[in-house]
């Protein structure tokens, strides 16, 4: 179902295309659908944040405008099939952004996510963890959750998870891996990390210089 939506959805250009860490990459830039391969790579990457609600990421319920993901200068975009064909009329090369920016393959084939995945990861995110308003600077600032930032957490939260980071007012303000479990949190010293930020709304700020937001 997932391969069929991939192909249907139409290309916005030619169909040949440079590979991921290719050296054609060079080349005006062609949005394509993503590869069995990269789709396998992306998904078991959200999967860690969304579990098994990656069937709702796929296929939204009561939404009469399919979604699909497009590949193009290695950034996957989650996108609506009506905006896709939009891009139809944008010429090859001119198209710098389309639906919502999920991450980037790296030169060897990793899928990394971005800070822009955070609105599509937040509502459908497995487990949770909330910080007090007095650490929300420190981590919007890139530093790790400690356990004395630490506000809630989700029950039977394990270790090495991911995890969308909230603040007491259950406004989204990043995502990262859990450095303990909920029992070992209970049991953490303050100043003990509890989770290992990887990616905050901070740097909208912090990189905007060196990448603009479509681009992160």
């Amino acid at each position: 179902k997932i391969l069929y939506r991939n192909r249907r959805c139409p290309t916005v250009v030619a169909p040949s295309f440079p590979t991921v860490g290719s050296s054609s990459s060079h080349a005006p830039s062609t949005m394509r659908p993503l590869t069995e391969d990269e789709t396998r790579t992306v998904f078991e990457k959200l999967a860690k944040f969304i579990g098994k609600n990656i069937k709702t990421l796929v296929d939204p319920p009561n939404n009469d405008d399919p979604y699909c993901f497009r590949v193009q200068k290695d950034r996957v975009y989650y996108v609506t099939e009506s905006r896709m064909r939009m891009g139809l009329s944008v010429a090859r090369g001119s198209l710098a952004s389309i639906g919502t920016c999920l991450g980037k393959f790296t030169h060897g084939g990793n899928f990394h996510v971005h800070i822009t995945a955070l609105e599509v990861l937040a509502p459908l995110a497995t487990y949770k963890i909330w910080i007090k308003s007095s650490s929300e600077m420190s981590f919007l600032y890139g530093n790790h959750v400690l356990k004395a930032g630490l506000g809630r957490i989700t029950e039977n939260t394990p270790a090495n998870q991911g995890v969308v980071v909230f603040n007491m007012a259950d406004l989204p303000m990043g995502f990262g891996m859990t450095a303990r479990s909920t029992v070992d949190c209970r049991k953490a010293n303050p100043t003990d990390i509890v989770v290992l930020n990887q990616a905050d709304i901070g740097l909208y700020l912090r990189d905007e210089d060196r990448n603009p937001a479509s681009a992160l």
